[in-house]
C-alpha cells in the first residue's frame, strides 16, 4: 500500500508540474530564470541533505560526467520545456515530453547501432504519427510560427533528455560510489546554474517578478513538490521496485496534465489532440513492451519464491 501511495503521488505531482510551469510563464517570470531558480534551489537543498546523511561528498561536484548529465537532463531539457510553454498549452507540452523514451530507443538503434525489436520500432513509428496528429492540425488552427517553435523546443529538449539518459546509463558504474539521489541533486544544481547564466545573458530578469502570488507559487511548487518530493519519490520507488515501474509515470502523467490544464486552467483540448495523445502513449507502451513483460515476469517469479519461502518456514 505504501508503494502504491508513493507511485500515485509521484504521478500526480509530475502530471501537475506542466501546469505550474505554464502559470509561472503567464505570471511574467522569464522561462529560463524560473527554471534556473527552481533547479538551483532544489539541487542545492537535496545535495546538502545528502551531505548531511553522508550519502555523497563534495567531490561529486567536481566530476565532469555530472556536469554533462546536468547540461542534458536539466539545462537543455527544461530550457526547451519552459520556453515552449510560452506558446503551447501545458497538456500538449506534457504529451510531447512523453516522447523522451521513444527517442532513447531511436538513439540506441540508429546512433549506437543496438538492435531493437520490430515491436519497439513500430512503437516509435506509432508515437511519431501521434506527434504529427497533434502538431499539424494545431498549426493550421493557431496559424502562428511561434506555436510551432514552442512545440519544436519541447521536442528538441527531449532529444537532449534522451541523450543525457543514454549517457547517464553508460557512466552509472563510474559514479556508483554516490547515491542516485545525490547524483540527481548535483546534476540539477549544474543544470540550474546553466539556466541562470543563459537567463542573465538573454532575459536580464528582475528578481522582483517572483513576488507576485502566481510566480512565487509556481516556483515554490515546482521546487518543493516537482523537483524535491517528486524526484525523491521516484528514487524511493527505484530502490524498492527497480527502475522500470516508477518510469511508467510517463504513461499516466500526460493524461493528468491534459485533464488538469483543461479543468483548472481552461486549456482547449481538441479531439485530434486527445487521439494523438493516446496514440503517443500507445506507441510508448509498444516500444517498451518487451521490457514491461520482462519486469512483470520477474516480479511474478520473486513473488512465487517469496511464497514458497514462507510456506517452507
Amino acid at each position: 500500500m505504501r508503494l502504491l501511495i508513493a507511485y500515485m503521488s509521484m504521478c500526480l505531482i509530475f502530471g501537475t508540474t506542466f501546469l505550474a510551469i505554464k502559470i509561472g510563464n503567464d505570471a511574467g517570470v522569464p522561462p529560463f530564470f524560473a527554471a534556473g531558480v527552481r533547479f538551483c534551489l532544489a539541487g542545492a537543498l537535496l545535495f546538502i541533505w545528502c551531505l548531511w546523511r553522508r550519502k555523497t561528498s563534495i567531490k561529486l561536484l567536481l566530476r565532469k560526467k555530472v556536469m554533462i548529465i546536468g547540461s542534458c537532463l536539466t539545462f537543455m531539457t527544461f530550457a526547451g520545456l519552459y520556453y515552449g510553454e510560452q506558446y503551447i498549452s501545458s497538456g500538449v507540452a506534457a504529451v510531447l515530453s512523453a516522447t523522451g523514451p521513444i527517442m532513447i530507443i531511436g538513439i540506441q538503434t540508429w546512433v549506437l547501432k543496438k538492435k531493437a525489436s520490430a515491436l519497439s520500432l513500430l512503437g516509435c513509428l506509432t508515437a511519431f504519427v501521434g506527434v504529427i496528429l497533434i502538431l499539424v492540425p494545431e498549426l493550421t488552427i493557431q496559424a502562428g510560427g511561434m506555436w510551432l517553435a514552442g512545440a519544436c523546443a519541447v521536442l528538441i529538449g527531449e532529444v537532449f533528455y534522451a541523450s543525457g539518459s543514454v549517457y547517464s546509463g553508460a557512466t552509472r558504474s563510474k559514479l556508483s560510489e554516490y547515491s542516485s539521489l545525490a547524483v540527481n541533486a548535483a546534476q540539477m544544481l549544474y543544470g540550474g546554474l546553466m539556466l541562470l547564466i543563459i537567463s542573465f545573458i538573454t532575459e536580464q530578469p528582475d528578481p522582483h517578478v517572483l513576488l507576485s502570488s502566481g510566480a512565487a507559487g509556481s516556483v515554490l511548487y515546482l521546487t518543493i513538490f516537482g523537483s524535491m518530493i517528486g524526484h525523491s519519490l521516484f528514487y524511493f520507488l527505484v530502490t524498492k521496485t527497480g527502475p522500470l515501474f516508477p518510469s511508467t509515470w510517463l504513461y499516466i502523467s500526460p493524461m493528468i496534465a491534459l485533464g488538469v490544464g483543461m479543468i483548472f486552467y481552461g486549456e482547449h483540448v481538441t479531439l485530434l489532440t486527445a487521439i494523438g495523445s493516446m496514440i503517443i502513449i500507445g506507441g510508448l507502451i509498444m516500444a517498451n513492451w518487451h521490457t514491461l513483460t520482462e519486469w512483470i515476469q520477474l516480479r511474478s517469479q520473486r513473488k512465487n519464491e517469496a511464497d514458497r519461502s514462507s510456506v517452507t518456514t
